[in-house]
């Protein structure tokens, strides 16, 4: 069955102040949408709203925690209220913690579990409310490689996203027991350049970085907005994640081994510095929202993969039409 494109005018998105949030953003103005944007941080949505009104469209800065399940919900009626009914919620929030589970609280642990997971299971009861009567609208979950292999010093995350998987697969099965046209879709995003880096909660005596390969913001926004225009039930952004996710089904023994003995040294920020000062973990750091954090020479704009997952039925076609050739010719020989 083809995939469709749907056309799209509203637009929610949470973490919609600083990295793939505000790429996203941006890339659904470029492309005549409306966005509500939300966020812990006024004034850095206030500037992100800024940049999405000089494309052209309405942009609606709502502050929000999304740990705060009946915020979201006031926020999901502002937006309805404001901008009209949306078509789109990306489940973009997240937080992390760089620490090995022996230095973490259990109140960080369970911060980190309210807003990367929670914060998504309360985006998407608010994006159902309003959708399920109208019986159309896309939720998308921004998830990670880390979805389905978790790596050493983020447990908490892992976790998290983890579960948002389980969430978003269980979800699924009952809209399509209700027959509901409700579409539900989860991006799965490799490592990429976000201010992440630069103000998570970090207790390892040296500032972490993604591991690399690293792609730039504007790979993930571009992936997220094709997931939102076509009913895939989920797509996996850039060679990276697809070789994590599909060597965790074959290999995940060996790949426990292989992260023990590599992974530390790789979310280790070359050349060395100490970790940040400031966390976002309670409170948002303010002067450092930005859509790129700071490893834009060794970041990567383009992912010929994610190219390749979003035009399959033509390079499906392609290979057939050259089987067919190759089949003639070999026939006349």
């Amino acid at each position: 069955m083809p995939h469709r494109k749907h056309t799209i005018h509203t637009v929610v998105i949470t973490g919609a102040s600083a990295g793939v949030g505000r790429a996203t953003a941006l890339e659904f103005a470029r492309q005549g949408a409306d966005v509500a944007l939300l966020a812990r941080d006024a004034k850095a949505l206030g500037a992100t709203a800024r940049e999405v009104r000089e494309l052209g469209v309405r942009a609606l800065p709502i502050a929000v925690d999304v740990a705060d399940a009946k915020a979201v919900h006031r926020a999901a009626e502002q937006v309805e209220d404001e901008l009209g009914p949306m078509d789109v919620w990306v489940n973009n929030a997240m937080l992390t913690v760089f620490s090995p589970l022996s230095k973490l609280t259990p109140e960080e642990y369970a911060r980190v579990t309210e807003v990367t997971y929670l914060g998504q299971v309360y985006g998407t009861m608010a994006a159902l409310r309003h959708m399920r009567p109208r019986d159309r609208g896309t939720i998308v979950q921004v998830g990670s490689a880390l979805a389905y292999r978790a790596i050493p010093l983020q447990s908490a995350y892992c976790g998290a996203k983890h579960g948002v998987r389980g969430f978003t697969d269980s979800l699924r099965s009952e809209l399509m027991h209700d027959r509901s046209r409700v579409h539900v879709t989860m991006v799965q995003m490799p490592a990429l350049n976000t201010p992440q880096f630069d103000w998570a909660e970090c207790h390892m005596p040296y500032a972490p970085q993604p591991v690399p390969p690293i792609f730039q913001p504007e790979v993930a926004a571009r992936a997220i907005v094709w997931a939102a225009r076509h009913r895939r039930r989920e797509l996996y952004v850039g060679m990276p994640a697809i070789k994590a996710i599909v060597a965790n089904k074959f290999f995940p023994g060996l790949l426990d081994r292989y992260l023990a003995r590599t992974n530390y040294a790789a979310q280790r920020r070359q050349p060395l510095a100490p970790p940040p000062r400031a966390s976002n973990l309670w409170q948002p750091v303010p002067r450092l929202h930005s859509t790129h954090g700071s490893f834009d020479e060794r970041s990567q704009g383009r992912s010929p993969a994610l190219w390749a997952s979003t035009h399959r039925a033509a390079l499906l076609g392609a290979g057939l039409a050259l089987g067919g050739l190759l089949w003639a010719a070999l026939s006349r020989r």
